[in-house]
């Protein structure tokens, strides 16, 4: 099954079904010389980890990451780093009315009439649990930009369903489940969930991530360009449908006047281009917004079809997010920071000695 791997310098493959024995990946290209535990990939994991809340998925997973390979007394060595982690609370059989069918809005279909056979516990390779091991190769990302070129890759939730949320500090973000900015409008969107698992329905988010830092003269022109590799990068995580980078969509409505980013020797004066310019970075915050859609699987019963093309009701049982979105967070970063590092290599193998820089 090809398309497994992100990256051209730094790159990450990912292994594992949700309910297989373990999920994991192989980094290779990081630089030697990083200072890395266990411990720096794990604090990653935990933002990620399912069961943390009443208004994710229940599974009980640890997800404790164990490097098997790639570091050496401390330090990353410049060879593949293999990165494990154990599934120990999977349940198969809630799983086992949807063998022969296929949930409407999910991977289901499409996985069956290109393989001709599918893994149907928890979605096998289409789950969510996949973005695990994108987390902890991300961890790795984050700490090499942070200590190497100062970059910070952080983000937020903007929107719950048809709820906004507003931007009032950094600070509140790691306070509360939703990574919302905003403390005060966490108890509506609790309550919001409330009903929403209530209904055994699902509902969409938007998820915003920020690199700051960034030196400008990352990425390459047309078809690596770096925008482009975020975006291909971002709808590689499940449930993402649409992906924008700085003023994005509300571009169309703007002139040329407003949408072009002036600058003065003191810098640019907005940031409509999202810190990247004709593909490649402006020394501006590189800035993503992605819309998450709602989870497939839900209790509402719906039409569908079983293998044999007859009509069937389904309702998916066992345990699921109700909003993808609410951990999306950390796994937008992650692959932000994954693109970022790759783009960052790049430019070391071929422009390092570049001296007309502004």
């Amino acid at each position: 099954m090809s398309g497994n791997t992100l990256g051209k310098l730094f790159c990450v493959t990912n292994f594992g079904e949700s309910h297989g024995p373990a999920i994991g990946c192989v980094v290779d290209g990081c630089p030697p010389g990083l200072a890395l535990s266990a411990e720096d990939i794990q604090v990653e994991l935990d933002r990620r980890r399912p069961g943390t809340s009443r208004h994710v998925t229940q599974r009980q997973e640890a997800d404790q990451v164990e490097i098997l390979s790639g570091v050496y007394e401390g330090v990353t060595t410049g060879t593949p780093i293999g990165l494990l982690i154990r599934n120990t609370d999977a349940r198969s059989k809630d799983y086992s009315n949807i063998t022969d069918t296929f949930r409407p809005g999910h991977a289901d279909y499409a996985y069956w009439s290109r393989y001709g056979v599918r893994d149907p516990r928890g979605g096998g390779r289409s789950s969510a649990r996949l973005t695990a091991p994108t987390v902890a190769a991300g961890a790795i990302a984050k700490k090499w930009l942070r200590e190497q070129h100062g970059v910070q890759v952080r983000g937020y939730m903007s929107q719950l369903g048809d709820i906004r949320i507003p931007f009032t500090s950094w600070a509140h973000v790691p306070e509360n489940p939703f990574y919302a900015p905003d403390a005060a409008i966490v108890p509506e969107l609790e309550t919001y969930m409330d009903a929403l698992r209530r209904d055994g329905d699902s509902i969409g988010a938007r998820i915003e991530v920020i690199a700051e830092g960034v030196p400008a003269g990352w990425g390459e022109p047309l078809y690596d360009r770096l925008d482009a590799d975020i975006a291909h990068a971002m709808m590689g995580l499940n449930a993402v449908k649409g992906v924008s980078i700085g003023a994005g969509f509300e571009s169309i409505a703007q002139r040329g006047s407003e949408h072009g980013d002036e600058i003065t020797p003191e810098g640019f004066l907005s940031n409509n281009a999202g810190g990247v310019l004709g593909g490649i970075s402006s020394g501006q915050a590189v800035t993503v917004s992605l819309a998450i859609k709602p989870t497939s699987s839900i209790r509402v019963e719906r039409r569908s079809i079983d293998r044999a093309g007859n009509p069937v009701m389904v309702q998916t049982l066992g345990r699921h997010d109700p909003c993808v979105g609410i951990r999306a967070t950390p796994i937008a970063e992650s692959l932000l920071a994954l693109v970022l590092i790759d783009h960052a290599l790049r430019w070391r193998s071929q422009c390092l000695d570049v001296s007309e820089r502004p």
